[in-house]
């Protein structure tokens, strides 16, 4: 059995990869625990770079057996992380892959005994979670029962070369373009209506950073 505690910021990322994500690895022997970023009573919030660390050291300390992961987005990411400012120009994927790896380093370099190199699997949601549902507009629309939005959303998707480039511009980010559309979207409930009328196969298809990530935890079971 692998376990695989996922650092989350917020009750959406929360549902989404306790009721949406886990549920599709379980057949591997893998089993994901997601935890929300911050102290007890300070569930959330912003995410700024020392926040993560510690969660993420305290993690591997407390729990020697389990792996550790993140799933955190990039829209909006808080102060300190290493790997920023992002050189221009870069691609979206790679200023992604760039904070990861920066990331992994860090930790790597600061808490080398707790066997990170091994153990932690940082993943940064590109741009951020809604981002997700931009793999399949009709699901999106029908999920949320506002069929009248489908070719909105499908309008909205042919903007971009993938969903994952819905992008980080406070008006324009999938989130903002879902809410622009349908003021009334909560994130939780209806989010994780809309994940599971998508499903993880077509997220997969879309979205390469997201799939790339969950080719790594599945990986995981041939290493034991």
């Amino acid at each position: 059995m692998i376990r695989i505690n996922v650092v989350v910021e917020g009750r959406t990322e929360e549902s989404f990869v306790g009721r949406i994500l886990a549920p599709i690895l379980w057949s591997r022997q893998i089993f994901l625990t997601p935890i929300i970023l911050g102290r007890r009573g300070q569930k959330g919030g912003r995410t700024n770079y020392d926040r993560v660390k510690t969660h993420v050291v305290t993690l591997l300390k407390q729990d020697p057996s389990a792996y550790c992961s993140t799933m955190i987005d990039f829209y909006g990411l808080g102060k300190g992380f290493p790997g920023m400012p992002l050189p221009p120009n870069l691609a979206n994927i790679d200023k992604v892959v760039r904070i990861e790896r920066a990331v992994s380093e860090d930790i790597v370099a600061r808490n080398a005994d707790l066997r990170p190199d091994v153990r932690f699997l940082p993943y940064l949601q590109l741009h951020e979670y809604e981002a997700l549902l931009f793999s399949d507009p009709q699901a999106l629309a029908t999920a949320i029962r506002q069929n009248r939005l489908a070719q909105q959303f499908q309008a909205i998707r042919r903007k971009y070369p993938t969903p994952e480039d819905i992008n980080d511009d406070p008006n324009t980010a999938a989130s903002k373009q879902v809410l622009g559309a349908y003021p009334a979207y909560r994130k939780v409930v209806d989010g994780m209506l809309a994940a599971q009328a998508v499903g993880i196969d077509k997220m997969r298809e879309e979205c390469a950073h997201f799939d790339g990530w969950i080719r790594q935890l599945e990986a995981l079971s041939t290493q034991q």
